[in-house]
């Protein structure tokens, strides 16, 4: 005779809510079918997509803020095989991997050699983040700006990745307006070797990028950037936007030359901006597609075959957690990416380079543990569980 199940609350974790009251959760007891079944084998013929990668810090280090970024290598790169294998490409060294917010130049500096030299091994796309974060202080002109932009072009380069030249703190706390911009610019994609992605990264990201491309309006910095992109498009592949306004971004990309994608940085409005309208659509360049990988992959596909209705019945689901990772101060959601990577069994720990796992509350953490099992992205609902279990423990939540 077969034991008796055990009844629901036996199998339930208590999660606190946003007002700090406990409650009963059931989690699912199987991941998505596309969780389960493992890397597709497919390539994605639609769109381009990347997914920003985050870092897994070194456990033992120590990760007080200020402190100079430790990572555990292996780990790391094994992140990055997975994304490749589902067929996504890896934007590496971005904001997701806690550029300016913990990973320093340097340890950027080895990542981005690493994560190249291993995509060429599995023959993965990958792209990589040129900013001026070596510059620490007082700038003294955009000279240096300049300057900083250029080394780590050359170290871009030389690894054998794509460029995506990104947002600068120090470029927008120097310049003086749009000319700046507009004259920086112009020399970077003149010394670039291959097209490169451009990014405009909004100030909900990073305050510190407010009025960039030197104003405060957004239609007059839309007109600066699109200058520089008329001025060079062979040497612009595409431009991430990160601005979380769906209108304007689609209002953007229909501005753009016929050779220059859009990739969607919008964490917010992805499935309507990758399926698109009878005017265009917008490839991915997104820190949500992390944890999101083998759903979007498998979304993607489907959108390949022509199925864009079943493409957004794939990923319109997603869009609550992604909303709720992203939520206001925006630049934190990082710390719900790495905990969701932790509790998936990608990585052994949730700490952070720069301590950022204590960026979100507990009640926050809950509900994305929540919202990403509701999506099947666990391919161990027991071990997500367990895990979350013995993070609650540690904020005092016993079972």
């Amino acid at each position: 005779m077969s034991p008796a199940p055990r009844p629901a609350a036996a199998h339930g974790i208590r999660l606190p809510d946003a007002a700090g009251a406990l409650r009963t959760y059931v989690p699912r007891a199987e991941p998505a079918p596309a969780v389960s079944a493992g890397p597709g084998a497919a390539p994605l013929t639609s769109r381009t997509v990347f997914a920003a990668a985050h870092v897994v810090a070194d456990p033992f280090a120590d990760h007080r803020p200020g402190a100079p970024a430790a990572v555990d290598w292996d780990a790391t790169l094994a992140f990055r095989r997975h994304l490749w294998a589902h067929g996504l490409g890896v934007a590496e060294a971005m904001d997701t991997a806690q550029r300016g917010m913990g990973l320093d130049w340097s340890c950027a500096a080895e990542l981005i050699g690493r994560s190249a030299a291993e995509a060429r091994a599995v023959g993965g796309r990958i792209a990589c983040g040129v900013g001026t974060d070596q510059l620490s202080g007082t700038v003294a002109g955009v000279e240096r700006v300049r300057a900083a932009y250029e080394e780590q072009l050359g170290a871009v380069e030389e690894a054998g990745a794509q460029a995506i030249v990104m947002a600068s703190r120090a470029l927008a706390a120097t310049a003086r307006g749009p000319e700046d911009y507009l004259a920086l610019y112009g020399d970077l994609l003149r010394q670039a070797a291959e097209p490169v992605i451009l990014h405009w990264l909004g100030p909900m990201f990073d305050p510190a990028l407010e009025g960039y491309w030197g104003s405060q309006d957004l239609d007059a910095a839309t007109e600066t950037f699109l200058t520089i992109i008329a001025e060079h498009p062979g040497k612009v592949d595409g431009v991430k936007v990160s601005l979380l306004d769906a209108d304007r971004e689609s209002e953007l990309r229909r501005r753009l030359p016929g050779t220059v994608r859009c990739y969607t940085g919008d964490d917010f409005h992805y499935p309507q901006l990758i399926a698109g309208d009878g005017r265009g659509f917008s490839h991915a360049l997104l820190g949500v597609f992390d944890p999101l990988a083998p759903l979007a992959a498998d979304a993607v596909r489907t959108l390949d075959t022509g199925d864009t209705a079943g493409f957004r019945a794939a990923l319109d689901p997603t869009v609550p957690l992604s909303r709720h990772l992203f939520q206001e101060p925006t630049r934190f959601y990082k710390t719900g990416v790495v905990l969701l990577a932790w509790l998936a069994g990608h990585q052994d720990h949730f700490t952070m380079v720069g301590g950022l796992q204590t960026a979100r509350s507990l009640p926050h953490l809950a509900r994305a543990y929540e919202l990403a099992d509701g999506l099947g992205l666990f391919p161990d609902p027991d071990l997500a569980r367990s895990r979350m279990r013995q993070l609650l423990a540690v904020h005092g939540v016993h079972q």
